[in-house]
């Protein structure tokens, strides 16, 4: 049996060739699994190179550590053999992995296809040596080996597929390393090698010589070159993602600028930390200044409070910050700003920081408010003058019930003149014109006073079965369907809003009414009344008919006060879609029309699902919500 030992300078020089190839090689296999420059299977070869040669390297420098006191020669082929090996398994095993949604079943295939591969490539090399004398090998042992070099890939492919730093890349590599070392020596343990002739080569060479550390060093060389090529196009590749992530950056400043918007970051406990420019633009607070929570001193006294308990309450959920307060300007003064901020997460879940926009709304809440005075005006002026037009009307009313209560005694006073019954057809005729004209002023008066009082009445929500709510107002109309042959279908599934029930009913209820009234009689009336989504937390109401259809020209005037289309042969007074539409308004929606004439109507009431609380002219913005 020949005495063995090895060389402690190229032991060592084998373990660092198999870590530094370990971290080459799952770095570029990590970027071909995230998608880096190129094809994936660029990456994937490039990392069955680096990961094969090394492991082939480190066998090999291995081998030239290992003192055996005999001559050994290498088989050409076999050692190709053993260096295929490496990188077509290897390479497998990386393809396999960084297949796009590829998960523990996947890592569960790859990494004992690797490890396999590095026993394989460890056996094919032992086998490729030449000695004069016989070589066995001890099964437990070599199981041992195998077991070492599967275990470790696997862990060490896992450790790359979830990596988030550097240092945990490294910790991969050093894992893959010394288990590539690991298996390697495991498995020279498991040899026995016996010399042909007794005394052959007795003495114990204690040294290699020069020319065997000079070829160690020689591929060992070869093959840190080779991986240096490696992480050089890995470097190149992050100076890649890190101009992308300046341009992204960059996009994303400008973005910001367009909506006039300023940036800012807090860490994850909400405290702004670090230089925020944006931030000390606006206010003109220093660095030490906003510090922490020392932004709130900016914010106006009375919203401070309730900013801060806002965000630490939304800190606290993990949600989306959306919030409004006013903010002193380094100019003095306060501007309004609506704010928005979500969680950045790490990979692990964990929040890593908060980044948030505040959009000046100055100029936004400045119009609201003139546009809410402006409306609170116009109510006021219409009523005035709907007040102050009722009162002649009332002396006008009255003076025509005298006229009238006089007319016998003008008739007795004309007795027996030729022109008596003329006179008395005059005067007739001129009541009823007064009388008529009078009845046309009321409902006008009573049209501006209705739309008055509704701009200034507080809506009362309350969740509403919208079927069941339909069906009352159809049965409700059935003397004027019936009269018209028509057919009123409410669809049985419209979902429930939460609004105010009076004026929802009133919307529909005048579009009902409008859809019969204004149908074809030559042809079946039908109407219609369906729902469908219309975006998040919307749904859109359809009220259609096939009745006589209306004129692009009027989709627009049909809306306005006291105006109507088409041929008038119903009574009305034009203040119905009016109504409607300042009604759907108040409550947060939409409302449009499709028609063509002779094709029917389809009008289209958008309105919000869990929020259609309506809005008066003196209600405050919301200023707080959390995602």
């Amino acid at each position: 049996m020949v005495h063995t030992g090895y060389n402690p300078a190229l032991v060592a020089l084998s373990i660092a060739v198999a870590v530094f190839a370990s971290y080459t090689a799952l770095d570029l296999g990590a970027r071909g699994r995230a998608g880096g420059s190129g094809p994936r299977w660029a990456w994937v070869a490039a990392a069955a190179v680096a990961m094969g040669g090394g492991i082939w390297a480190m066998h090999f420098v291995g081998m030239l550590a290992f003192e055996m006191g005999l001559p050994a020669a290498y088989d050409s082929g076999l050692t190709l053999l053993s260096l295929l090996i490496a990188v077509g398994v290897t390479g497998a095993a990386f393809a396999w992995v960084s297949r796009p949604g590829s998960g523990t079943r996947a890592l569960l295939v790859a990494g004992p296809v690797m490890g396999l591969g590095v026993a394989l490539m460890h056996y094919t090399g032992m086998a490729a040596m030449q000695v004069p004398g016989d070589l066995a090998f001890s099964a437990p042992i070599v199981l041992l080996s195998v077991a070492i070099a599967v275990t470790a890939a696997t862990a060490a492919l896992w450790l790359t597929v979830r990596q988030t730093s550097v240092a945990q890349k490294l910790a991969a590599a050093c894992v893959m390393g010394l288990a590539v070392a690991g298996m390697h020596y495991t498995g020279m343990a498991a040899a026995t090698i016996t010399a042909e002739e007794a005394g052959a080569h007795a003495a114990h060479t204690a040294a290699l010589g020069a020319g065997q550390q000079n070829l160690a060093l020689g591929v060992a060389g070869a093959t840190f070159l080779i991986l240096f090529l490696g992480m050089l196009a890995g470097s190149i590749d992050q100076q890649r993602v890190q101009a992308e992530l300046r341009a992204s950056e960059g996009r994303f400043r400008a973005a910001v600028a367009a909506v006039r918007g300023v940036l800012w970051t807090n860490d994850p406990e909400g405290r702004m930390v670090g230089d925020q420019p944006g931030w000390a633009a606006i206010t003109g607070q220093t660095r030490d200044e906003y510090q922490g929570f020392g932004w709130a001193d900016a914010v106006h006294p009375d919203d401070a409070a309730a900013s801060v308990a806002a965000w630490n309450a939304t800190v606290a959920a993990r949600k989306t910050f959306v919030f409004e307060h006013r903010v002193r300007s380094r100019e003095g003064g306060y501007r309004h700003y609506a704010i928005r901020a979500v969680p950045v997460l790490a990979p692990d879940g964990a929040i890593r920081e908060w980044v948030g926009v505040h959009t000046d709304i100055t100029e936004q809440r400045e119009a609201e408010a003139e546009l809410r005075e402006s409306n609170e005006e116009i109510q006021r002026y219409a009523y005035i003058v709907s007040h102050d037009l009722r009162a002649p009307l009332v002396n006008v009313m009255g003076f025509t019930s005298e006229l009238e209560a006089t007319r016998e005694d003008v008739r007795a006073a004309l007795a027996g003149q030729p022109q008596a019954e003329r006179i008395d057809a005059d005067f007739t005729e001129a009541l009823g014109f007064i009388r008529a004209a009078v009845n046309r002023m009321e409902g006008l008066i009573a049209a501006i006073l209705k739309l008055s009082r509704e701009g200034r009445r507080t809506f009362d929500p309350r969740p509403l079965d919208m079927t069941a709510l339909l069906r009352g107002l159809a049965d409700a109309q059935r003397h004027q369907t019936e009269a018209r042959r028509a057919v009123v279908t409410i669809a049985p599934d419209l979902p429930t809003i939460v609004a105010d029930r009076l004026a929802v009913e009133q919307v529909f209820g005048n579009l009902l009414d409008n859809a019969v009234k204004y149908l074809d009689p030559d042809r079946p009336g039908q109407v219609t009344v369906t729902a469908r989504p219309a975006g998040t937390g919307r749904v859109r109401f359809e009220v259609a008919d096939n009745g006589r259809g209306i004129a692009p020209r009027d989709h627009a005037r049909v809306f306005e006060l006291f105006r109507r289309a088409g041929t008038q042969d119903q009574p009305g007074e034009g203040i119905g879609l009016a109504h409607v539409k300042a009604l759907v308004r108040a409550l947060g929606g939409r409302i449009e029309l499709a028609s063509e004439p002779g094709a029917g109507a389809t009008f289209g009431v958008t309105l919000p699902v869990g929020a259609a609380t309506g809005r008066t002219a003196t209600e405050a913005p919301t200023r707080l919500a959390a995602e």
